[in-house]
């Protein structure tokens, strides 16, 4: 059944301010409350736009007093003189008030980059400037890269979820871009709202304002709300458009949550399930999505979405979003499809089961796209009754992050556990002909990950609840 689009407003909020609140029962806080905004800059995200080459865009969030979304940037130096050649810029600024205050959030969109080019900037608050942030822009053609992929991480994210993200940035990739598939933050009643969205940035810090972050949102990004008439509704929260810049070339009637992004010879599409199945969107999306991947010149499409064709914890699959973009994604050859939602881990070639993985390996048979499943925060479900069969390989009751390395012939994907260990490695490899066969290299991996009855992998109870 499809529930009606509520439009978010920037200007006042759904969520409760903290004078609201008083007469509520109260929402759980972040230890110690430290995320009203301030006379600094904070929130700081860097998203790449349409053309990673020549567009990128920065958000950031002030107090009142800084009015206007104020930004210096240019070339990157060697030497210490980096304001010698910036300019100023402004952007849009809109007003969200939630649990800690009132704040603005400023974006501030890089329009005819030089490509793969570093760059600086920094941005303004009421009582001086941050620090400066340094990246680079895409290349205009091909060239090899490699970028981490993270799974849901929605609860616990300061105190558990970012172990993860800090394992991913700084052991195994040096990435180019980090991508998230969905449900960054759990918005529900477990903890204030604003306090999620300061716990998300903390965890990642910096490197959310240096290296390009491209998000899709899941429906945990998004409010149940009730209508006048007694039934539900779902409103894309308003600190998902006023946090991500994202370039607004998506389907019609999702614009801030869908959208294509060219990266160095690969075509990001992304995809808004709850959108989609929720909200009436399906027909657009799809009509889009072909479009997407009719139009594209990349080497490799890959497609980002939350809800996940083939689940690993569900009891069925996806089976509207199946049904519409599956046979796109056949026709037009996608590559690799990065998923989340179901809070476990599934990497899935062939829906027959890993034996029909086992015969076309053996056969060197072609392969259409890879479908992934992972999760990186601490929320965790358990698998269902065919993900030991079905995917090429599974885990349940593990967080984890994956380095995926983008080579002219070759997506090289490793999976780790948050404690740094490889869980799963694969190659997609491609020939002269563009015939597509699943390498898996003989490393050195765990053995798959599974709780026994109310026995966890590590020998611990088991925290995957059914779903």
């Amino acid at each position: 059944m499809h529930r009606p689009l509520l439009l978010a407003t920037f200007i006042t909020c759904a969520l409760l301010t903290p004078a609201a609140q008083a007469n509520e029962n109260p929402v759980p806080r972040s230890v110690g409350q430290p995320y009203a905004a301030g006379s600094l800059a904070d929130r700081i995200v860097l998203t790449p736009g349409a053309n990673a080459s020549t567009q990128m865009a920065v958000t950031f969030r002030t107090d009142l007093q800084q009015a206007t979304g104020l930004l210096e940037f240019g070339p990157a130096l060697a030497g210490p003189q980096v304001t010698a050649q910036v300019q100023q810029l402004t952007g849009e600024t809109r007003r969200l008030d939630g649990e800690n205050g009132p704040s603005l959030f400023h974006q501030v969109r890089l329009e005819k980059l030089t490509p793969d080019t570093a760059y600086v900037y920094r941005v303004k608050g009421s009582a001086g400037w941050s620090e400066w942030q340094q990246f680079r822009t895409a290349r205009a053609s091909f060239a090899p890269f490699t970028f981490l992929y993270l799974g849901d991480t929605q609860n616990d994210i300061l105190a558990k979820a970012s172990r993860t993200i800090r394992q991913a940035l700084r052991s195994v990739a040096h990435p180019a871009l980090v991508v998230h598939a969905g449900d960054l933050v759990a918005s529900r009643e477990e903890l204030a709202h604003d306090d999620e969205w300061g716990e998300w940035n903390q965890a990642g810090g910096w490197a959310y304002a240096a290296i390009p972050q491209l998000t899709a949102a899941g429906n945990h990004e998004y409010l149940d709300t009730l209508l006048p008439d007694g039934s539900e509704g779902r409103n894309l929260s308003p600190h998902f458009p006023a946090q991500f810049a994202l370039p607004r070339n998506g389907a019609q009637g999702v614009p801030d949550t869908s959208y294509v992004s060219d990266f160095q010879g690969v075509r990001f599409v992304v995809l808004d399930g709850t959108s989609a199945l929720d909200l009436g969107t399906l027909p657009a999306q799809t009509h889009w999505l072909e479009e997407a991947l009719k139009s594209s010149k990349a080497t490799w499409n890959i497609v980002v979405m939350h809800q996940p064709i083939f689940t690993c914890a569900r009891p069925e699959d996806t089976e509207p979003l199946k049904t519409a973009w599956k046979p796109l994604f056949d026709r037009y050859k996608v590559d690799l499809v990065l998923q989340g939602h179901d809070h476990c881990y599934s990497r899935l070639t062939h829906a027959e089961g890993r034996d029909a993985t086992r015969k076309a390996l053996k056969a060197n048979q072609a392969i259409g796209p890879v479908y992934m499943v992972s999760v990186t925060g601490s929320k965790m479900y358990g698998l269902n009754d065919r993900a030991r069969t079905q995917p090429d390989r599974s885990a349940e009751d593990t967080q984890l992050f994956q380095t995926i390395a983008v080579e002219q012939n070759r997506l090289g994907i490793r999976t780790y556990t948050a404690d740094n260990r490889l869980y799963d490695a694969f190659d997609i490899q491609r020939d002269a002909k563009g015939r597509k066969v699943l390498h898996e290299p003989k490393l050195h991996k765990q053995a798959e990950r599974f709780c026994n009855g109310e026995t966890g992998p590590d020998g611990l109870p088991c925290t995957g609840r059914a779903k």
